[in-house]
């Protein structure tokens, strides 16, 4: 019998220690919504980002029963109208069934070079500033050796020893990211190494990988998500380089940069191959940009 009401009184801990530990996170989300909503250009930028998730995923439902890579040579280069929304380019594909499918192939690019940087730059950083010593001083080393190439002409020479294509390309702008990632984790966990509760982990035989991973983790991520959101428009502006260069994106994929690069030639007869998909990239980026210094400012314990 009270083996049985230990056992009920400890189901009972359990399952109110989970819901207040939910509680605690549905609280904390709400007020960074709040906060969020506070900040007109962060929200702006935030409906600009959604808009373009959404776009993504229902693209063959908004891409008004024009298929993307159908080409008909007798509609080319035919200007907006109510039929063609933003006009047809020079193999009469229609523009706007192809920027929004383009929304997919700029999204699978942020997302993919996202979840590659995030660990490495992470992994790389802690390793850094936990271990100190020889360690630190090569592996900053080889960062600092990445950091001094400009990304977009680093990214060009990964993209030209790799080849053209969508993964090479998400490869040789992961290749450029993580730097920064990088030398923040460091920062941050040489904020937190000499911590008491660092100290106590270690002394209760905790290690390395548990105290990075279940201790300074949680403290790194909000400046982590932060830098990865604003590094998004840089991403953004890379791959369409690539693709405006012929070494992103192959055709007939729709994607912004190349479709901005078809429309050079025409670029006074047919203004729209250039313009439209020059005028959602830089949406885009402006609005991971707002979104970035908005969390900055919300997440950032010393603006409170």
């Amino acid at each position: 019998m009270a083996t049985r009401y230990f056992n009920d009184l400890h189901n009972w801990l359990i399952n109110e220690e989970f819901s207040s530990t939910r509680q605690a996170h549905l609280h904390k989300a709400y007020v960074l919504w709040l906060n969020l909503l506070s900040n007109p250009l962060a929200f702006a930028g935030f409906l600009v980002v959604l808009a373009l998730v959404l776009i993504a995923i229902f693209a063959p439902l908004l891409a008004n029963h024009h298929d993307p890579i159908l080409q008909d040579l007798t509609m080319a280069l035919k200007p907006p109208s109510s039929v063609n929304w933003f006009g047809t380019d020079e193999f009469g594909r229609d523009v706007y069934s192809r920027l929004v499918y383009g929304a997919r192939t700029t999204l699978y690019i942020s997302v993919l070079v996202t979840v590659i940087v995030a660990p490495i730059g992470f992994a790389i950083g802690a390793s850094a500033g936990y271990l100190g010593g020889w360690v630190d001083v090569v592996l900053m080393r080889i960062t600092d050796i990445f950091l001094s190439f400009p990304s977009l002409v680093l990214a060009l020479a990964f993209s030209a020893a790799l080849g053209p294509g969508i993964e090479n390309a998400v490869i040789a702008i992961a290749l450029t990211v993580w730097p920064p990632i990088a030398r923040l984790a460091r920062a941050e966990t040489l904020t937190f190494r000499a911590a008491d509760f660092v100290v106590a982990a270690e002394l209760q035989g905790a290690g390395m990988g548990r105290i990075l991973f279940r201790h300074i983790v949680p403290l790194c991520a909000p400046s982590i998500i932060i830098r990865l959101t604003l590094n998004m428009s840089s991403v953004i502006l890379t791959a369409a380089g690539l693709g405006f260069l012929g070494l992103g994106a192959q055709p007939p994929m729709p994607e912004w940069g190349a479709m901005a690069a078809s429309g050079r030639q025409y670029l006074l007869d047919a203004w729209w191959l250039t313009t439209v998909p020059g005028i959602a990239i830089l949406l885009v980026s402006l609005a991971f940009n707002l979104l970035g210094d908005g969390l900055r400012d919300i997440m950032d314990p010393r603006n409170a």
